[in-house]
């Protein structure tokens, strides 16, 4: 496996444009199979997750091609609604699929998904809302089966907001006979692009970003051009990066807008922070402040897909913070691997408790899932010596390239290709 070996104890310097959003591109790709005909969808990143899914949908039939940051697909070609359980073992979000298969063939079967292990994340909502919208589910040893001669619309009520059964549910009801109301629904932006490309394709959605959505059906979308919004976690992680190693940054094509939360905290620990349109510049000249208590929680709280990488902030911070962990019970993995670096932190159920100490030294480590591998990025960038970051296959998940984003701000990063010995080749 691919390993980051870095030599930290740099500031970080310089100007990043931040990538596309994993989190709408995903499910934007999904709900592309609506609509027959040729899409052209920019701002992609290319990440392994991507390409996951662009494996899915050409085992489906569809034709996708991936050229820098844009993806063309043809959906006039989509032959089959059985999504392969190999693929979708490898990613969570395959699971977006459900909705825009069983608009499009009135059936769908797929298997329980796979993807980071950081705590258990149930399909329940999803398979809830298109029973209501008029689905029969048939569930055996991990196979999931759907038909409906017809979607109609229905009122749906979310106990929780998830955002994947948010986006399931707005993407089968986009064609379904009537109306429907998601009240209880996630306000991620990734929830606002969906409905701004369902939208573009013909569609009649409003109220994303609040939690009552409102989708009338209609009987055709068509195909369409469309940007996909910038990652907010990307931006977050670079933003946390610059802070822990008393760097100055500038990040471009950004919006600030769906980083309040996060910007709030930095603030509180003496990070300075100016914005300008779709332009943020960080700076942190000196050691950051403690943050007493940092509470995770569904948008617009503060996210989980932080949580880990300002974890290595407040470890490096003149006090005492306190990160309480609401959204996944698997999400301190990577504070063993911060032990081995010098931090002070213990837990107790959902809760960290971070002593800042002066400053953190190279280990080798590993990458347990996606974003504590990221904080272990940050982590090597801000100690002294030299880290090695173990399963960084974990980190492709989400970012495009994170050595070559972060030597674009002078980091001392790079990447350790395995070379395959004998028995290897011989296979």
């Amino acid at each position: 496996m691919d390993k980051l070996v870095i030599e930290g104890g740099s500031p970080l310097s310089g100007t990043i444009r931040i990538h596309g959003a994993k989190n709408a591109a995903l499910p934007i790709l999904a709900a592309s199979l609506l609509a027959e005909g040729v899409h052209s969808l920019h701002n992609v990143p290319k990440l392994l997750d991507i390409e996951t899914m662009l494996n899915i949908l050409g085992r489906l039939g569809c034709r996708a091609v991936h050229e820098g940051e844009t993806v063309t697909m043809d959906t006039s070609t989509l032959s089959t609604s059985h999504v392969p359980e190999d693929l979708m073992r490898q990613m969570r979000s395959s699971i977006f699929l459900m909705g825009p298969l069983l608009s499009r063939f009135g059936e769908v079967t797929i298997y329980q998904p796979g993807g980071c292990a950081i705590g258990e994340r149930k399909i329940d909502l999803h398979l809830q809302g298109l029973k209501l919208l008029g689905a029969e589910i048939e569930e055996s040893n991990g196979r999931i089966s759907c038909r409906a001669a017809r979607l109609t619309g229905s009122d749906i009520h979310l106990d929780y907001p998830s955002v994947g059964a948010t986006e399931n549910i707005m993407m089968a009801a986009a064609t379904a006979e009537g109306t429907t109301t998601i009240s209880g629904a996630a306000r991620e932006p990734e929830i606002q692009d969906l409905q701004n490309f369902l939208n573009a394709m013909g569609a009649q959605i409003i109220g994303a970003g609040t939690d009552t959505i409102t989708i009338r059906g209609v009987t055709k979308l068509h195909p369409c051009t469309y940007e996909v919004i910038p990652d907010r976690i990307v931006a977050g992680t670079v933003m946390i990066a610059a802070a822990a190693t008393r760097g100055s940054v500038t990040l471009t094509h950004t919006n600030a807008g769906h980083l309040t939360s996060l910007i709030h905290v930095l603030r509180r620990a003496g990070v300075q922070i100016t914005v300008c349109n779709d332009i943020i510049n960080v700076s942190c000249m000196g050691r950051p402040r403690a943050v007493e208590r940092i509470v995770t929680s569904p948008y617009p709280s503060f996210p989980t897909d932080l949580q880990s990488q300002v974890m290595v902030l407040l470890s490096l911070a003149d006090g005492f913070s306190v990160i309480k962990e609401t959204v996944f019970e698997g999400r301190f993995k990577h504070v063993e691997e911060m032990a081995r670096m010098g931090a002070d932190i213990s837990t107790d159920l959902n809760r960290a408790f971070i002593r800042g100490v002066q400053r953190l030294y190279g280990a080798t480590v590993e990458a347990t899932d996606l974003r504590a591998g990221a904080a272990l990025v940050i982590a090597g960038l801000a100690a002294h010596g030299t880290t090695v970051v173990e399963q960084a296959h974990h980190i492709d998940r989400g970012y495009d390239g994170i050595e070559l984003l972060f030597q674009k701000l002078g980091a001392r990063i790079s990447r350790k290709v395995p070379v395959p010995g004998p028995f290897d080749l011989a296979n």
